[in-house]
């Protein structure tokens, strides 16, 4: 049932009851994602079926996320959240404080280095639970360019950004480190980050960094997490409402991170909308994020194929980005759900009712999630 907070347009409760069909099947295929066994989830099915692939902490974060935003942590069996509670524990590092996958390419990416912290800390909140052992920055095996202000801008500063969606993303994860900092050290590096990216900001677009249209919209949502993370207005958000708007309309969406980081933008940037806007945008949503959704209940990241992995994607034919990483493999690729997508997918569904004024719901078949795993 969709309950409307004060926007009564019928228009808008079909949109988003289409949004919700779009689910269909989507529990029984993350419960399928999950192994008992080692306590996370995988990244894709043809993860399952291959013995080289395990469940990894993007991954197992993510379904995480999902069953928080269905209110299910609450009625998570014991034996579960003991299983995941080690998961995460077992990930982390005694010596250094990170928390690292075992596929070896994984420490050499610093973005999703820097992600598996929140990701990981994050989760052990959720469940109750805590860190093992004392973070990077407290364990003083932080990056050398987060000793000083100035040392953190010209890391900065060297960071290449004609690929906004990969550079803003270096940018915005690099700031774990001023997160683990007391609150009274922090300050200087807040006050450097804030002046150098208010000077690099398109004075036109609202927009960072080079690339198409939805890398750069891409990299500014990067961006916001660094913003909303701390607590700082975000500038220039009318240009960037704009510009979300006009490329919503006028380019097409090929990867689920396209659809989710406007819609998530827009909801973050908090500029009023208009009855038709938010109809128009919630139309644009569902047929793009139909064109995601897979037979196996899952959504993927690309039209064409589910990429192997979530570091995979950032990077599309004739956008550049140099020094490319190689790649963390998580599947065999197929055309299939992953949770990337697929947890993005339910993310879009929130910020789609909040633009909407409307109260979001548990999924149908939601409650029925634990006994497919059981």
């Amino acid at each position: 049932m969709i309950i409307l907070k004060s926007n009564n347009n019928q228009e808008l409760r079909q949109l988003l009851g289409e949004m919700d069909n779009l689910f269909d099947g989507f529990f029984p295929w993350l419960a399928g994602q999950y192994d008992p066994g080692l306590g996370g989830f995988y990244y894709a099915q043809s993860s399952i079926q291959d013995k080289a692939f395990i469940p990894d902490i993007e991954s197992t974060a993510q379904s995480l996320n999902i069953i928080d935003r269905q209110q299910l942590i609450g009625a998570m069996p014991a034996k579960m959240r003991n299983e995941m509670v080690h998961f995460f524990q077992q990930k982390q590092n005694p010596q250094s404080g990170y928390f690292v996958d075992a596929h070896p390419a994984m420490i050499k990416d610093e973005v999703m280095v820097h992600r598996a912290i929140n990701y990981s800390t994050g989760s052990l909140k959720k469940l109750g639970s805590k860190a093992l052992y004392p973070l990077p920055f407290v364990a003083k095996a932080a990056p050398e360019y987060v000793s000083t202000p100035d040392s953190y801008l010209a890391k900065w500063r060297s960071i290449d950004l004609r690929n906004s969606w990969r550079g803003c993303d270096r940018l915005a994860t690099s700031c774990t480190y001023i997160g683990q900092m007391p609150e009274s050290d922090r300050e200087p590096f807040l006050q450097e980050a804030v002046r150098f990216l208010e000077s690099i900001q398109d004075p036109e677009t609202g927009l960072w960094g080079a690339g198409s249209l939805y890398v750069r919209i891409s990299g500014t949502f990067k961006l916001h997490t660094f913003y909303s993370g701390f607590g700082i207005p975000m500038p220039n958000i009318e240009l960037i409402y704009k510009s979300v708007l006009h490329c919503l309309r006028n380019e097409e969406a090929t990867d689920m991170c396209y659809i989710r980081n406007p819609i998530d933008l827009l909801s973050y940037i908090q500029v009023p909308l208009t009855p038709s806007e938010i109809s128009e945008i919630l139309t644009i949503t569902n047929n793009n994020m139909s064109k995601l959704k897979r037979a196996d209940g899952g959504f993927s990241r690309e039209i064409e194929n589910s990429p192997p992995g979530p570091n995979v994607a950032q990077v599309k034919k004739g956008d550049y980005y140099p020094d490319m990483p190689e790649p963390v493999a998580l599947s065999q690729g197929l055309y299939e759900g992953d949770l990337n997508a697929s947890t993005q997918a339910t993310l879009i569904r929130r910020q789609a009712y909040r633009l909407a004024g409307c109260i979001e719901e548990p999924l149908k078949g939601s409650s029925e999630f634990y006994e497919k795993i059981i």
